[in-house]
């Protein structure tokens, strides 16, 4: 089986897929990194945590010949359902989550991300973000992607807010997600390892700052209208404040 961890970019994606992978890591499943090695999945599994891309056919046939051989393993995405991944989920071969954040912060954290490694001289898949309008335009994409996520069926939904402010409760529904038992030891390790805070630091995760509702000390108030404006309806559904705090 393959378990796919999907977020919105800048949304504690990667802490969710450290944190789903070593959760399944705990039932003696592989290590995706070592599938991807072993399989030679190097142009499909891309970056630090086995980034698939897009779910087209063609990559998900190759990455469910390790799952059909008996590998269970967990991969990531940022890319909307397909009508491949959705027949994977009903064969049984594929369990989904996704998480999503506050898409003001998101982009903020992905502007200010792709800036930094400009100024390093190592650009990134942010990089081209270099003004608001750039930023608005790439984040109502992955809002449009989160609705399509809203849609599916039997994918657990998570928030990154809700991960920072109540972790017990969204750790216990995720290990509770991947049919784990969340009072076994090696569980609860994983879960106290990933705690906010005590993740930090850790490869592929890509904290920085992470703070919630820092969108709202960084954009003017017209710039904040703007969001008002075209994000306003998708906010209100996602749960999160129009006007600032």
């Amino acid at each position: 089986m393959i378990v796919l961890s999907v977020g919105m970019p800048r949304a504690g994606s990667g802490w969710h897929y450290n944190l789903v992978h070593d959760l399944m890591k705990t039932t003696g499943c592989a290590d995706a990194r070592q599938i991807r090695e072993r399989y030679r999945l190097q142009s499909i599994l891309t970056e630090v945590n086995c980034n698939i891309g897009v779910l087209s056919a063609r990559r998900l046939a190759m990455v469910s010949l390790p799952a059909l051989l008996g590998n269970t393993f967990v991969i990531k995405a940022h890319a909307g359902p397909t009508s491949a991944s959705r027949l994977l989920q009903r064969l049984g071969l594929l369990r989904i989550t996704y998480i999503y954040r506050d898409p003001r912060d998101a982009m903020l954290s992905a502007y200010d991300y792709g800036q930094r490694a400009l100024k390093k001289g190592r650009p990134n898949a942010f990089s081209h973000l270099t003004d608001f309008q750039k930023s608005v335009a790439f984040i109502l994409e992955y809002v449009r992607i989160w609705e399509k996520w809203l849609k599916e069926k039997d994918v657990l939904i998570a928030r990154y807010e809700d991960l920072l402010t109540d972790y017990d409760r969204e750790a216990a529904r995720l290990a509770g997600f991947l049919q784990l038992n969340g009072d076994n030891a090696e569980v609860r390790e994983v879960i106290d390892g990933y705690r906010p805070g005590a993740a930090e630091g850790q490869q592929g995760l890509h904290f920085y700052k992470g703070k919630i509702g820092r969108f709202r000390e960084s954009y003017s108030a017209e710039e904040q209208a703007i969001l008002k404006e075209k994000l306003g309806a998708s906010l209100q559904r996602m749960g999160y404040e129009l006007q600032p705090a």
